[in-house]
């Protein structure tokens, strides 16, 4: 068995006065906790919560189900079939958006990470032909043109630029809103279902367990045909920001895609670690976090276990498929997974900031890397010391975190607000938690 980074040291090494000292096996990152912090809030509740006026609910930003054309055009969305079951529409005209509810939808990012124009300045990109064709359809529809032509001014004057421009010039900025990598999955509900102040925010956490699914399951899709559409983008990123510490520019519901064409130093030296250990993923994350209780939940296709090493509390939830790619996985699979990631959101609850982070096999990659979810809860913030010592600090240990999450999950069971079929904490299975993707297929 290959030994972690700082081979000399365990994962998890608690000292003589309580403090813990933790080491991500894959990335290196040293984290401390302090004793005697544990049992600070995670969240401090809104004070004087102003009421919801007659049209906040489905009208309060950009992101609400009562402006769908404030972003801009719709690339996909998922909505209820005839039969009930989920169902993914594309490429609809600005006249068909009201013709379904959609309780999740796939935008273009107004203001993208990785611009149109850097995958066609440097590699020469262009849009493929359906992708084509669905522009030519909506621009030559005069809602859809005028969607459009008002979309690119927005952008203009957001960054200072003259957006009095004839209109062709201006349609020649049109290809960003339909060839982008940089994609938005926004819900549908701003606020929960009759609501009455502006903090009963609409979270992960307060969907149903099927809504949450529709949700991953619109992801999926997404960063399978940004793959698709664009051979220069060997990784697409995924992750979910939530409420303004974590980042978020709105306080709506939504994830985030962007297509990269690097992998990141801490990828590569992931990948490295990798290559000498292919178990590595069973030995230092699933099976060490066994060993040591710190395994929360699990179902018959997922786990979630409390992590160590991370510079902010976190819980990783690993699926346990042999394939390691979400878009390819059985529906139990995916299933498995937005259950478990759901259970985890529902037991933080809505008023803590946190990042939801999804890490999967790059396409080009000749290893296998089981899909893996990090849900990180930004409840403090990097000072000097951190900066300085590249020691984090955090507030929770992972037997902290576990403790809160096992709690926390036993109730929402118990009154049916998420997946019946999770066993948590000490009902997992006594046989091993070990994901059971082959370490030896690609």
């Amino acid at each position: 068995m290959s030994l972690p980074v700082h081979a000399h040291r365990d994962p998890i090494t608690t000292m003589s006065d309580g403090t813990i000292k933790q080491v991500n096996p894959f990335s290196g990152t040293e984290v401390w906790t302090v004793p005697g912090r544990g049992n600070r809030p995670l969240s401090t509740p809104v004070a004087d919560p102003t009421p919801l006026g007659e049209h906040d609910l489905d009208n309060r930003c950009a992101f609400c189900a009562a402006t769908p054309l404030a972003t801009p055009p719709e690339k996909a969305r998922i909505v209820r079939g005839d039969d009930g079951e989920w169902e993914i529409l594309r490429g609809l005209l600005p006249e068909q958006l009201d013709e379904t509810v959609a309780e999740f939808r796939r935008v273009p990012n107004l203001f993208e990470i990785i611009s149109y124009d850097y995958w066609r300045q440097n590699y020469g990109f262009e849009m493929d032909v359906e992708t084509a064709e669905r522009m030519a359809t909506y621009l030559a529809d005069p809602a859809g043109r005028a969607h459009v032509l008002d979309i690119v001014r927005t952008r203009l004057r957001a960054g200072g630029r003259d957006a009095d421009l004839p209109e062709e010039e201006l349609l020649d900025m049109a290809g960003a809103y339909f060839a982008g990598g940089h994609d938005v999955i926004i819900g549908r509900r701003h606020f929960v279902d009759g609501a009455r102040y502006d903090n009963q925010l609409a979270s992960s956490g307060t969907l149903t367990p099927d809504e949450h699914h529709g949700m991953t399951l619109l992801t999926i899709d997404a960063i399978e045909d940004l793959y698709r559409r664009n051979r220069y983008a060997p990784y697409v990123v995924a992750f979910q920001n939530w409420l303004k510490p974590a980042g978020a520019s709105f306080d709506h519901l939504h994830k985030q895609l962007v297509a990269i064409d690097e992998r990141s130093v801490q990828a590569e030296l992931e990948i490295s670690r990798l290559r000498t250990n292919i178990n590595m993923y069973n030995e230092w994350g699933v099976d060490y976090a066994g060993y040591h209780n710190l395994i929360i939940a699990e179902n018959d296709h997922a786990v979630v276990c409390a992590g160590y090493g991370h510079r902010y509390p976190t819980l990783t939830i690993y699926s346990k498929s042999p394939t390691p790619e979400p878009w390819r996985q059985t529906p139990e699979e995916v299933r498995a997974m937005s259950d478990l990631i759901h259970a985890c959101h529902a037991a933080t609850g809505p008023d803590v900031a946190a990042n939801e982070e999804w890490h999967h096999k790059p396409v080009d990659l000749d290893l296998p890397m089981p899909w893996r979810v990090n849900i990180k809860w930004r409840v403090s913030t990097l000072a000097g010391f951190e900066g300085g010592s590249k020691i984090y600090v955090n507030t929770l240990s992972p037997v902290n975190v576990r403790d809160r999450m096992v709690s926390a999950m036993y109730d929402l069971r118990d009154e049916g607000l998420i997946a019946e079929d999770i066993r948590i904490a000490m009902e997992c299975r006594a046989e091993r938690n070990s994901l059971k993707y082959n370490p030896f297929l690609t």
